[in-house]
């Protein structure tokens, strides 16, 4: 079983950055292909980023490429999402993942382990 937590949300205006983080306990971060989503009001939850267990491989949506970045700290146990040049549609909940599997997927139902999301409010 894997518990994660997310942290770093808060407000913050149009251009600004945040750091995401994302613990994890319960198993070794290192097996885990980790993945964060947003899930804006009145939408489905989307894929944002998600990063190989070695953290050599990083995918990204097209919405977010060059301003977010993914990253983990294996020894940390954690892992971290990086946003810059924040837009208000980037507002939403943010979730991060996680899956034993060898690819990254961009699908929720592909991952098993879900934090409890935190808000990024982003004002114009």
């Amino acid at each position: 079983q894997v518990q994660l937590v997310e942290s770093g949300g808060g407000l913050v205006q149009a251009g600004g950055s945040l750091r995401l983080s994302c613990a994890a306990s319960g198993r070794t971060l290192s097996t885990l292909i980790m993945g964060w989503f947003r899930q804006a009001p009145g939408k489905e939850r989307e894929f944002v980023a998600g990063v190989t267990q070695s953290g050599r491989t990083t995918l990204y949506a097209d919405s977010v490429k060059g301003r977010f970045t993914i990253s983990r700290d294996n020894v940390k146990n954690t892992a971290y999402l990086q946003m810059n040049s924040l837009k208000f549609e980037d507002t939403a909940v943010y979730y991060c993942g996680a899956n034993g599997g060898g690819v990254i997927r961009m699908t929720t139902h592909d991952y098993g382990y879900w934090g409890q999301g935190t808000q990024v409010t982003v004002s114009s």
